[in-house]
């Protein structure tokens, strides 16, 4: 099996850096509260946005590489023609729901920046946090159309074997 090179996706290392980010303030957290009994006042607000952005970064990358829950069964049993039409409506049932996501999610992100709404805990403006809901909608729907586009191909990753 020839080795390559890791490739830099932008949507791994962001999930990456969230999930280091979010044990380190965790982790911080704990060892400041034993130490002192008090505890960073940040830590709640920033940790349940980065749970966010890991969420949306980790489904990217898992659409990219065709990893989502999805009934299999079928796929299997039918014709070529038949599974790519399946991969199609498939593609278009994701683009659609994130579609709306990224739509709304705009405006809301646009409406907390005129607004000028800062977030409870901190008083940060709220549109840092939102902003990032429509961008890694979109960022889903670019992998999603990457994965389709190797599966109408023929070139798909490996099954996945999931162990109980």
């Amino acid at each position: 099996m020839p080795s390559r090179p890791p490739k830099f996706r932008l949507d791994a290392w962001l999930a990456t850096i969230a999930l280091v980010a979010i044990c380190l303030i965790s982790l911080g957290n704990v060892i400041v509260r034993y130490a002192t009994d008090a505890s960073f006042a940040f830590t709640e607000e920033f940790s349940v946005f980065l749970l966010v952005v890991l969420t949306f970064a980790g489904a990217a990358v898992a659409a990219r590489h065709n990893q989502h829950i999805r009934i299999e069964l079928i796929e299997h049993y039918l014709p070529s023609w038949a599974r790519k039409v399946v991969f199609v409506l498939q593609w278009l049932g994701g683009v659609m729901v994130l579609g709306i996501m990224t739509w709304y999610g705009s405006t809301f992100a646009l409406q907390e920046y005129q607004w000028e709404s800062l977030s409870p805990g901190l008083g940060l403006p709220n549109w840092i946090y939102v902003i990032w809901l429509p961008l890694l909608s979109a960022a889903i729907i670019i992998r999603m159309t990457q994965n389709l586009v190797d599966r109408l191909r023929g070139r798909e990753d490996p099954e996945v074997i999931h162990e109980s």
